[in-house]
C-alpha cells in the first residue's frame, strides 16, 4: 500500500492531481479482507513497539507478549481496553506524560491536552514524526471531502489546548490549501467572523454544528446572507449534530454548502480517522490510520456489522502516546460498506450520535440527548436552542424540554407538535415549555443542554 510503514514515512511533496478523488487510490479502495490482513500485521508491530517501550502496557497486558501471542484479531480482542481515567491516573503517577508514552520526553515537540473540567487534565506529548503523520492523515481525509489546494479553509474553533483546531490547521497546510485560522471564544469574535467570511469567501468551514448555526444567526442580524459567503464544504466535530438529518439539512440550507461529519477523540488524533467522504453516506472508519472496532460496552468484544455499540480505537501510526484499544464511551452503529464514493472502509451511517454516559433513563426508557436535538431541529417553528430538564416528583421521573420558538410562531401549536413528536420518538411523555427566541446563551464550543435534578431530589429527601 502507498507509503504505509511503521513508523510512518510520508513523502511531504506528494499530492494527487486535483481531479483525483482519492489521495491513496490503492489503500482506500482495496478489498477489505486484504486490508485487514495488512492491518493485523501492523497491529503486531504497534503492540510489540508499545510492549518494549511502555511500562503501562506491560503492566496492563500481564503475560501477554505480542510477538508470540498476537496471531489473529481474536487474540487482539483479548487485550483489555483502556479508559481515560487510567490515562489520567498514570500521568499523575508518572508526570508529565505518563508511562504509556513511548518516546523520550526530550523528543516531544508539541504539548496539547484536555481542559481538566471533569478531573485531572490529560497532557498530550507529541513527537515531530507524529505531528507530520497527523497532518498527512488529515490532509488525506479532507481531500476525500472534496477540499483542494485552491481552497481556503476557515477554522472557526478555539485555538488553545484543544487539538481539533491545530490538527485541522496542520491538515490544511499539508493539503496545500490556504488556512484561515480565525479561532473562536473571544468576546465579539463571532461578529467579526461573519464579516471576515463575507469578505474572504472561504471554500470550507470547520467548527462545531452549534457554532455554525450561531454564526448564521449573527449573519442574519448583521443583514448578511450566509449563502453569500460562498462556503462549499462545512465539516464538523466536537458534538453530535452534523450526522443528524434535520440539523445537517438546516445548516446546508442556511449556507448553501455540503455538511460533513468527522471526529473521534482528542487522544486519538488524527481524530478525523472517523470522517465522511464526498458521498456523504456516513462517517468512514479509515481503518489503515486508526483501527476501529465497534464493541459491546460490557464485554469489549467486536460486534458484527449492523450492530450498535461503542467504538474502541487503536493507533496504527502514532509512536509517542499510542492508544491501543481505547474505549471511547461513544455510541454508534456500523455497516460493512463500501461507500458510494468507492472507498471500502466500514461506515457509521448515523455518525457518533451519543455517549453511553450521556444517556439517561426515564421510566425505564433509555433517552439520548441527540434524539431530542433531532426531533426539535426538524420542527419549522423551533428557534434554535433548548434545555432538557430531568426532575423527580415523589417517585416519578419527569422529563421537560424548554425550547425556543421562532418569532411569530403559534406557541401553543409548536408545543403540542413538539410534545407529540418527542413522545413518539422517545417512548415517554415529555412536557415542552416554549420560550422566546434568544432565551438561551449560544456557545462557540460544545453545546451543554441537559440538567438532571434527580440527585438534588435525593439529597433533599435523604437529608
Amino acid at each position: 500500500m502507498e507509503d504505509w510503514s511503521f513508523p510512518p514515512r510520508y513523502d511531504e511533496s506528494y499530492r494527487p492531481a486535483p481531479d483525483e478523488p482519492y489521495w491513496f487510490p490503492e489503500r482506500e479502495t482495496m478489498d477489505p479482507d486484504e486490508r485487514d490482513a495488512q492491518i493485523l500485521e501492523r497491529l503486531k508491530e504497534v503492540c510489540a513497539y508499545a510492549h518494549d517501550r511502555s511500562p503501562f502496557y506491560r503492566a496492563k497486558w500481564g503475560d501477554f507478549d505480542p510477538r508470540t501471542d498476537l496471531k489473529s484479531f481474536a487474540d487482539f480482542e483479548q487485550l483489555p481496553v483502556i479508559h481515560k481515567e487510567e490515562l489520567r491516573a498514570d500521568q499523575a503517577a508518572n508526570p508529565p506524560f505518563g508511562s504509556y508514552t513511548c518516546i523520550d520526553p526530550q523528543e516531544v515537540v508539541r504539548v496539547h491536552g484536555t481542559s481538566g473540567t471533569t478531573g485531572r487534565p490529560t497532557a498530550f506529548g507529541i513527537g515531530a514524526g507524529d505531528w507530520r503523520a497527523i497532518a498527512n492523515a488529515h490532509a488525506r481525509i479532507m481531500w476525500g471531502m472534496g477540499i483542494r489546494p485552491a481552497d481556503t479553509v476557515f477554522i472557526g474553533s478555539v485555538f488553545s489546548l484543544y487539538m481539533g483546531s491545530w490538527a485541522t490547521l496542520s491538515g490544511t497546510e499539508r493539503l496545500g490549501a490556504a488556512a484561515f485560522p480565525f479561532g473562536a471564544g473571544v468576546a465579539g469574535q463571532s461578529q467579526r467572523a461573519v464579516n471576515w467570511m463575507a469578505q474572504m469567501r472561504p471554500a470550507a468551514f470547520y467548527g462545531t454544528p452549534s457554532y455554525a448555526l450561531r454564526l448564521a444567526e449573527i449573519a442574519q442580524e448583521e443583514k448578511l446572507d450566509p449563502k453569500d459567503f460562498g462556503i462549499r464544504i462545512l465539516f464538523f466535530s466536537g458534538e453530535p449534530g452534523a450526522s443528524i438529518p434535520s440539523i445537517r439539512s438546516k445548516i446546508e440550507e442556511l449556507y448553501g454548502g455540503k455538511v460533513f461529519d468527522c471526529g473521534s477523540m482528542a487522544e486519538m488524533s488524527p481524530w478525523m480517522n472517523l470522517g465522511e467522504s464526498s458521498a456523504q453516506a456516513g462517517m468512514l472508519c479509515w481503518q489503515d490510520v486508526v483501527y476501529t472496532e465497534v464493541c459491546d460496552p460490557e464485554t469489549h468484544r467486536r460486534l458484527p456489522f449492523g450492530a450498535e455499540g461503542t467504538p474502541v480505537y487503536t493507533h496504527l501510526e502514532r509512536t509517542s502516546q499510542p492508544m491501543i484499544r481505547l474505549q471511547s464511551g461513544d455510541l454508534t452503529r456500523w455497516e460493512k460498506g463500501p461507500s458510494p464514493c468507492g472507498r471500502t472502509y466500514p461506515i457509521l451511517p448515523k455518525g457518533i450520535y451519543g455517549r453511553i454516559d450521556d444517556m439517561f433513563t426515564i421510566r425505564g426508557e433509555n433517552v439520548y440527548p441527540a434524539a431530542i436535538d433531532e426531533v426539535l431541529s426538524a420542527l419549522p417553528d423551533y428557534g434554535g436552542e433548548h434545555r432538557i430538564l430531568i426532575s423527580r416528583q415523589e417517585t416519578m421521573d419527569k422529563l421537560a424540554v424548554r425550547a425556543e420558538h421562532r418569532d411569530g410562531a403559534d406557541v401553543d401549536a409548536f408545543a403540542a407538535r413538539a410534545q407529540e413528536a418527542l413522545r413518539t420518538t422517545l417512548g415517554v411523555s415529555t412536557a415542552v415549555v416554549p420560550v422566546p427566541p434568544g432565551t438561551f446563551e449560544r456557545t462557540e464550543l460544545k453545546a451543554r443542554r441537559v440538567i438532571d435534578e434527580r440527585a438534588l431530589f435525593h439529597e433533599t429527601v435523604d437529608a
